[in-house]
């Protein structure tokens, strides 16, 4: 069973794509009380999170009640190693937004494992997530729910695939130094916030982006999981459209 039509929003290219991101997300932060942003890192947010730090010099006020949820990290690097995604989403964006620390919250990927997915989850779930940003891998994965993921799962611990290892090897010194595991919210985790907004940019993601939004609903593209959600914006750049059937395009 799938939810509302999605909304697709296309831009013509990787930063008018990030301007719309940050406009969904300003929309929802300035709408929403106290609230709970979830977070994605790599390179396809970055346009948008610069529109969201020229946003809040214009706005000094609208982020100051934000709490900021990562969707994954790596596990056994701490949180403020420099290629740790709670160091990275700080050093791009929340430092710049004046969110404190203690606000930017995502699971502790130095503790027992096991452990810290429960921790994870239960942090995730006390207040619910109001929008969940989210990127696309080439393999249709969304956070680090690779190819096979239940869309009932929790947070959990992943091996990383190949392909994923492959694409955040630019990430660090050496190939052999990215990590081989990693602790993500699971698919029913992020089906659970209140709304969705996935972005992709680039030709490399156009296959995935299309098995996600036309292919069939089910655990070999982990990112279709998001048309069982009632409330979805999908942000992309021509590139990134350009596998989709004419119809779907030009009906947007």
């Amino acid at each position: 069973m799938t939810g509302q039509p999605l909304r697709l929003l296309l831009a013509d290219d990787p930063r008018a794509a990030g301007r719309l991101v940050a406009d969904e997300i300003c929309a929802v932060v300035r709408g929403t009380i106290g609230c709970r942003l979830g977070l994605a890192t790599g390179s396809t947010p970055r346009p948008a999170y610069r529109e969201l730090l020229r946003a809040r010099a214009e706005d000094h006020g609208a982020f100051d009640d934000v709490t900021a949820l990562l969707l994954d990290e790596y596990v056994g690097l701490d949180p403020d190693d420099p290629r740790s995604y709670r160091a990275t989403i700080r050093s791009e964006l929340t430092d710049g937004l004046a969110i404190p620390p203690e606000r930017v919250l995502g699971p502790d990927a130095t503790a027992d494992p096991r452990s810290a997915c429960a921790a994870y989850e239960a942090t995730v779930s006390a207040g619910g997530v109001d929008l969940q940003l989210l990127g696309i891998g080439r393999n249709g994965h969304i956070g680090f729910n690779e190819p096979g993921t239940p869309f009932d799962s929790l947070t959990h611990v992943v091996d990383l695939s190949p392909t994923t290892r492959a694409d955040n090897a630019r990430f660090f010194d050496r190939p052999e130094d990215v990590p081989t595991r990693a602790i993500t919210q699971g698919i029913g985790t992020i089906l659970r916030a209140r709304r969705l907004l996935l972005a992709a940019t680039g030709a490399a993601k156009a296959t995935a982006v299309a098995a996600a939004i036309e292919g069939p609903v089910g655990p070999d593209c982990p990112a279709s999981a998001i048309r069982r959600h009632p409330d979805v914006t999908v942000v992309l750049d021509r590139a990134a459209a350009a596998a989709l059937s004419p119809s779907v395009r030009s009906a947007r």
